[in-house]
């Protein structure tokens, strides 16, 4: 029970909403324990999603939710934050409002932490037909594609259907497209004639598509060298420089003058800043993200903010903002959760500085690629790096257990028990619904 003191001192104390559950949001909130403040944190799921290891739920190596985790538990102990499962439609500056599913909300702080979505380009035939993953939902719908279209492969007789259906097309070089394309290539390898017996990994074929002269630009040259070595020794088919044109859901087509009949065409090229209504456009730069400032204020505003993707701190250094990964939202996040309490105490803030801690990607099996200041290394010991990072930085002790030894199991089994269709993904409906449009 609370003193009346106590009750006096919460109606007094400013409100902060943050919308969004992501890293730079929980870290935020976590920050602002037992800060002046109230928190209230809005998010339209109810759970914190683990996004670096989607990939893996998408191909069915670890269960979806070994990397989610309930939001409400994280700050069980915390008795200035409140959590609401909603959707904010609307921002309302000049009323210190937001429009949710659940009702207005007000706010004397605000902190947009809603992340990205994918980027199609404005291209809504690829939109409508290749296959994103930025979500738990989006990486089961993947997962059941996959696994439905592996299993008609077995049993159609129409040749040209069956070459579609054995095709898998990953677009996008950054990380999550360079691990995907990785662990398909695992899969062809050691999974495919053992689990699907009648179908051949010479009939299986993956290819990677990157618009940019080099795979994992943002990383080292010896980094984006060694991956497309391992990926190549794996049997994945690269193109460079290449764009995507087209795609109908059968044919895809690059503007290298090749053209790829898939009924697999994974989704990795690009990211947006997504955000609800209410912000005006010259408060949005390139990429839908929002401008901020040293301290993370919102162009034109002195109550809104932005970190992690849909934040665009421009600087001489980052001209195109800071890299839309984990540790700038998480370093974001911290140090906002300061300044605003510098401002509600009326001291001066401290301008934000990004410590890059370094990069890794996995390519499969004892193989990954390391950027640690001025190291860099690739192999056994940058795959054992990535490991332990990734099963650190998991919410929850229970998530980390399941996440381990699944890689436990996985790696001495070199096979998986995740690969299940546990609700179908329909796709005759699929192009009926683009067809109808």
């Amino acid at each position: 029970m609370f003193t009346v003191a106590q009750e006096k001192d919460k109606i007094q104390r400013p409100r902060v909403v943050i919308i969004g559950g992501g890293f730079g949001g929980l870290s935020l909130a976590e920050k602002l324990k037992n800060a002046p403040v109230d928190v209230l944190l809005i998010d339209k799921h109810n759970y914190h999603t683990f996004q670096p290891l989607l990939y893996q739920v998408a191909i069915g190596s670890i269960a979806a939710d070994s990397i989610a985790f309930p939001i409400r538990r994280i700050f069980t102990k915390y008795n200035n934050f409140s959590f609401n499962l909603a959707e904010v439609q609307k921002i309302n500056p000049e009323s210190n409002t937001l429009t949710t599913t659940i009702g207005t909300i007000h706010y004397d702080y605000l902190v947009i932490a809603t992340g990205s979505n994918t980027n199609f380009f404005g291209n809504k035939e690829i939109e409508h037909f290749a296959m994103p993953m930025k979500n738990i939902p989006e990486a089961l719908n993947l997962r059941s594609l996959v696994i439905q279209n592996l299993e008609t492969a077995l049993v159609t007789t129409d040749m040209r259907e069956k070459f579609a259906l054995m095709t898998f097309v990953v677009v996008g070089g950054g990380p999550t497209g360079v691990e995907l394309a990785g662990a398909l290539a695992e899969m062809r390898h050691l999974i495919l004639m053992q689990d699907y017996h009648g179908l051949s990994k010479y009939d299986m074929r993956v290819y990677l598509v990157e618009g940019k002269d080099r795979l994992l630009a943002a990383m080292s040259p010896q980094a984006s060298v060694k991956a497309k070595e391992f990926l190549v020794n794996a049997d994945v088919t690269i193109f460079n420089s290449a764009h995507v044109q087209s795609y109908d859901g059968f044919y895809l087509t690059i503007d290298n003058g090749k053209t790829i009949k898939s009924r697999n065409v994974l989704w990795a090229a690009g990211v947006k800043g997504e955000m609800p209504e209410g912000i005006p456009v010259d408060s949005i730069t390139k990429g839908n993200r929002l401008l901020a400032d040293e301290i993370n204020r919102v162009k034109g505003y002195e109550n809104i903010f932005a970190i992690g993707d849909v934040a665009a701190m421009i600087s001489a250094e980052y001209p195109n903002g800071y890299p839309g990964q984990a540790p700038a939202a998480i370093q974001q996040g911290e140090q906002l959760a300061k300044n605003l309490i510098r401002l509600v105490k009326g001291e001066a803030t401290v301008p934000f500085k990004y410590k890059d801690k370094g990069s890794l990607a996995t390519i499969g099996r004892n193989q990954a690629v390391a950027d640690l200041g001025k190291f860099h290394f690739q192999g056994f010991f940058a795959w054992l790096l990535w490991g332990v990072v990734h099963i650190m930085s998991l919410a929850g002790f229970t998530n980390k257990g399941m996440v381990f030894f699944s890689w436990v199991i996985n790696y001495y089994n070199k096979n998986s028990d995740n690969r299940l269709v546990v609700r179908y993904f329909n796709v005759q409906t699929r192009k009926a619904e683009y067809e109808t449009k």
